[in-house]
């Protein structure tokens, strides 16, 4: 393992990661374990430091644990000890390690693993069988697992104490195979989904994806996307549902192909990503059309937009996003659809990020697009589009985003997927509930923590937003919550660009298991915001 979650295992050879050995060297062995004074520089030399190699972890640019080698006798182990050698197996021929420091926000035994493996083949290299080391009392167990062997009395002092251990090979390699196992299953264990996709799927979803594949030419097959359709209009009143292999960029693209047929201009509403995208849409296929744009999460009030229709009366259709993924802003579906109907327009709705989140009613929505991967609780790769009046084909449309050609041929007119039409039947049999109050509680102790959420009335309970302080950022903030195991989503480019990251709520959860979960995050804010105040203390 040279690499894990974007970690890379390196000797250290940069005068700017020597620095950074240096401030955790003083912030492990000054502020956390009472080795050494303290000083107004904030960093810490070691006394060996010419002798010593050092073997880092880096996440980017940013050094985030270290441990150190030294093959020169004497050790500082031998200045503990007078009679070393006499603990150690015979043949031995040792180095010594030293100066284990993790940050604190990426503890947990990964990163403490692959420093560890680079260091045995480090040693290797240099011809050492052996490595011996002064293991804090905290982490004994840990050195175990990973084939430690304790020896000698306990030396250091009574407020660092230090019990003597050495590593060999064989051991190191025994204990690998095992610890990496407990790894998995803790991983596994302490696995929290806040993904907007792929989100957390159920049992029986995950065994009918892994059913053996149909064609899609099987009666059994045309019989399940017939009752995965009218359980789709059930859900959403709406009256037609055609199912296509893709995307909701897919979905969103048959859309624009429909609306080519309409010969009237249109409105298209953006307050964030995902708006910007429609517009990119209806500009790809040379729609005609008039927009409203916002900043992003500002509202685009309902006024706004009855100005625009009363002043443009040539407008025919409207195109919004429900909900704009992107920050979590939830446009008042009923009440454009009320306003719609007064021009005679008709109204096309992204709906990817509501349908399973909350309530959505298209009945007398002209087309709207969804996916399988999100708020329904399956897979990614089903595209969904939704229709008020029954379509035919039309040659003017692109063979695979022509509604019509999937309305005659029951949704089926080229190859599809069996198993993504297999569990998604089983996701649609078990719908999660509208979690307004859990998001309530969310939105409460993150802004409990000093976090500034992204939330209202006008806001869907499947999607928390938040924005960090600049001093904070959202990378390596969303990097150390992966290594807890949390996995939010903060690495799509327009929320990298914010600094923003957000908690989805979607697909299979238990509400105790997102608070756990939640609990996590407002740990990890907290270190990262001691850091900060410590960072601005010492500018």
């Amino acid at each position: 393992m040279k690499e894990s979650l974007s970690v890379v295992y390196k000797i250290a050879d940069l005068a700017e990661e020597l620095e950074q050995i240096y401030r955790l060297n003083y912030e492990t062995f000054v502020e956390e374990i009472p080795q050494h004074e303290t000083n107004h520089e904030h960093r810490l030399v070691d006394r060996f430091n010419d002798k010593n190699t050092y073997v880092v972890a880096k996440r980017n640019d940013e050094v985030i644990g270290m441990i150190s080698v030294n093959d020169q006798r004497p050790f500082s182990l031998d200045q503990k000890l007078n009679n070393l050698d006499d603990f150690l197996p015979e043949h031995a021929i040792p180095c010594e390690i030293r100066l284990l420091a993790i940050k604190k926000q990426y503890r947990g035994g990964r990163i403490f693993y692959g420093l560890c493996e680079r260091l045995v083949d480090y040693c290797l290299e240099k011809g050492f069988n052996m490595a011996v080391i002064s293991g804090t009392l905290r982490q004994t167990k840990l050195y175990k697992h990973l084939g430690f062997q304790a020896f000698g009395p306990l030396v250091g002092t009574e407020e660092a104490p230090y019990q003597p251990m050495y590593l060999t090979k064989k051991n190191f390699e025994r204990a690998s195979k095992l610890f990496e196992r407990m790894l998995r299953k803790e991983e596994q264990r302490n696995h929290y989904n806040f993904l907007p996709g792929p989100v957390e799927v159920s049992n029986e979803v995950k065994k009918a994806w892994g059913d053996k594949a149909v064609s899609h030419r099987a009666k059994d097959v045309h019989d399940v996307i017939e009752n995965v359709q009218q359980q789709l209009c059930r859900l959403t009143k709406a009256n037609y549902v055609e199912i296509a292999v893709g995307t909701g960029t897919l979905a969103n693209d048959m859309i624009a192909a429909q609306l080519t047929t309409i010969s009237s201009k249109g409105l298209v509403l953006a307050n964030g990503e995902f708006g910007e995208r429609l517009i990119n849409h209806a500009s790809r296929f040379n729609l005609s059309f008039y927009t409203i744009t916002k900043p992003w999460s500002k509202p685009i009030s309902l006024a706004e937009i009855e100005q625009t229709l009363d002043k443009h009366r040539e407008i025919g259709w409207l195109w919004t996003v429900h909900c704009e993924t992107s920050t979590g802003y939830v446009y008042p579906l009923e009440k454009l659809k009320q306003l719609c109907n007064k021009y005679g327009v008709r109204l096309c709705m992204d709906t990817c990020s509501t349908v399973g989140v909350m309530s959505v009613d298209l009945a007398s929505v002209y087309l709207a697009s969804t996916v399988s991967g999100k708020g329904l609780g399956s897979y990614p790769g089903l595209a969904i589009v939704f229709h008020q009046e029954k379509l035919l084909p039309n040659e003017a449309i692109p063979s695979y985003l022509d509604l019509g050609k999937y309305q005659i041929n029951g949704s089926i007119p080229y190859t599809h997927s069996s198993n993504g039409l297999f569990a998604l039947q089983a996701a649609l049999q078990q719908l999660q509930p509208e979690r307004t109050e859990l998001f309530m509680e969310i939105c409460q102790e993150f802004q409990k923590a000093g976090m500034e959420v992204l939330t209202g009335e006008n806001y869907s309970p499947g999607i928390v937003t938040i924005c960090l302080n600049p001093m904070i950022d959202s990378r390596k903030f969303g990097d150390a919550l992966k290594q807890k195991g949390v996995h939010v989503s903060y690495e799509s480019g327009y929320l990298l660009n914010h600094n923003w990251f957000q908690v989805a709520i979607m697909g299979q959860h238990q509400a105790s298991n997102i608070l756990k979960g939640i609990k996590i995050i407002v740990e990890v804010y907290q270190q990262f915001s001691k850091a900060k105040e410590f960072s601005r203390c010492e500018s």
